[in-house]
């Protein structure tokens, strides 16, 4: 018996295959580059495949349909979130192009000041091998949303998980922190991948099939018992919501994000919840729209958890990494309020998650830019005292990300918050909406309390400085901090957009 040959549909994988190209490509540079050429060839690579690919993306809109034998789904929703985490990507790649920069550049030529600068004499991250190694995980998070099949979503989150668990190992300057955080990473990821696996199996065993539209189709079909069902469904929700960071499976979260460089984390907050909430969205959506009763009680309840948790959490932080860290943990909460949302939870959560990415991108950035006289980051919170006097512009950036994460109305942070709590009231969760708003009331004081002792207190001899922004990096931040005001004033045309995007495709 012959069996066919596979068709692959290379224009509409045309985003993933540049990105997983320039990867590879990279790889290659590595090997046969000689050092000093290793950087500019880089940074040329990684920037213009996430360029290119987003290009695709966009010349892409309005092709739908299923490619590679049914294995990856090309729709509205899909070709949204693919073209949000290539707009992150591109932002986030600015900062580790900046710290890659201080290896190569020769001596004297880096802005006195500067994070390059202070990298070179901190020893920081400073491998160019940082490169291929995001766009492998850019390129796994790209297909993770879009697969149309358990194996395939399997995969590409293996493929996005090697990389970041090696990323999280690089930062020289704090070594032990660094690689005490990737190796907590890896297990536990390893441990979440191992029951997604399991779940998949439950699943395979219970409907005969990997697809989803196989799944939701044997859930109609079928009667009798659904022990195996409701296991695999269960098993399954553990490791998406590992990746997404909910209570209680958030332990690995403040200390993988204090302890990767601040580039990394970045990344990390933005991209990596778009992708694990897009993957959410479309088996929820697809594969079990029919068992919507079953499952939204414990999303429900898994979102009041870690709204409440992570926002007292957030209040007793010392460390702004960390702080950043259960702040992302509660916008968690807030984006599965949107999941659970089936009338109006895509468009709503999609616009969140692209707000929300833009934020703590930039929140990132200027963290990496606050360092102390040795060269590096003052992440301790007691020591920004009078940073406001000190260096007014930085600080300003992230009061203004602050604000915008804790939900203040003018910024993107308040729109994609009512977006998702009217979706929310739409199917009848309004004490969900309730806690939520009390969770950004108690999270808000936190983030008050960072900008008071910026700008409301006496600096000190503690009281760092912002290192002198390269231009790649002055613009990152300001492109961050333009969307979050823009989406502020005028959400209307993302809205619009993600109301475009429609429904996801069978």
């Amino acid at each position: 018996m012959s069996i066919p040959t596979p068709s692959v549909e290379y224009a509409q994988l045309s985003p993933m295959l540049i990105v997983f190209g320039a990867a590879v490509a990279g790889v290659l540079v590595e090997g046969f580059v000689p050092c000093r050429g290793r950087y500019p060839a880089q940074l040329a690579l990684s920037a213009s495949g996430l360029v290119t690919a987003f290009v695709a993306v966009v010349l892409l809109a309005g092709h739908h349909g299923s490619v590679v034998m049914g294995s990856v789904m090309i729709d509205g929703p899909a070709l949204f979130l693919q073209g949000a985490i290539l707009l992150t990507g591109i932002v986030a790649i600015v900062p580790i192009a900046e710290r890659s920069l201080a290896a190569f550049a020769p001596q004297g030529s880096l802005v006195p000041g500067s994070p390059a600068e202070q990298s070179a004499t901190s020893g920081g991250v400073i491998q160019t091998e940082i490169f291929p190694l995001t766009m492998m995980a850019i390129g796994g998070m790209l297909l993770f949303p879009a697969a149309a099949d358990l194996l395939t979503m399997f995969v590409a989150l293996e493929v996005l998980s090697l990389p970041l668990y090696l990323l999280c190992g690089l930062a020289r300057h704090r070594r032990l922190l660094s690689q005490e955080a990737a190796l907590k990473y890896f297990l536990l990821g390893a441990f979440s991948s191992a029951l997604f696996l399991y779940g998949i199996a439950m699943l395979y065993g219970y409907a005969g099939t990997l697809t989803f539209a196989g799944i939701a189709d044997a859930i109609t079909t079928r009667r009798g018992d659904t022990s195996m069902l409701l296991t695999g469904i269960a098993l399954l929700a553990v490791g998406l919501l590992f990746k997404a960071g909910a209570v209680p499976f958030q332990s690995w979260v403040p200390d993988v994000y204090q302890g990767a460089p601040t580039p990394i984390t970045g990344l990390m907050a933005a991209a990596t919840k778009i992708t694990a909430f897009g993957a959410m969205l479309r088996i929820f959506y697809i594969a079990l729209p029919e068992l919507v009763a079953d499952w939204r009680p414990v999303l429900w309840g898994i979102a009041t958890l870690t709204m409440v948790v992570a926002a007292v959490l957030t209040v007793v932080q010392t460390d702004v990494k960390r702080l950043l860290a259960y702040s992302s943990v509660a916008n968690v909460g807030f984006i599965l309020l949107g999941v659970t949302a089936t009338r109006n939870g895509l468009s709503s959560t999609l616009f969140y998650l692209v707000a929300y990415g833009f934020s703590t991108l930039g929140a990132f950035a200027v963290v990496s830019l606050i360092r102390r006289a040795d060269g590096e980051e003052a992440t301790d919170i007691s020591r920004w005292n009078g940073l406001g006097r000190r260096s007014p512009t930085v600080a300003a950036a992230m009061a203004l990300f602050l604000l915008a994460i804790a939900g203040i109305p003018l910024t993107s942070g308040f729109v994609s918050k009512f977006a998702i709590f009217t979706a929310a009231m739409n199917v009848g969760a309004a004490g969900l909406v309730v806690v939520g708003a009390l969770s950004s009331a108690i999270a808000a004081f936190a983030y008050a309390r960072v900008i008071v002792l910026m700008f409301f207190t006496e600096p000190s001899a503690e009281t760092p400085r912002a290192a002198v922004p390269t231009k790649l990096t002055a613009a990152a931040v300001t492109v961050a901090a333009g969307v979050t005001v823009l989406l502020g004033i005028a959400p209307q045309p993302v809205l619009d957009l993600a109301n475009a995007a429609g429904q996801f495709m069978r």
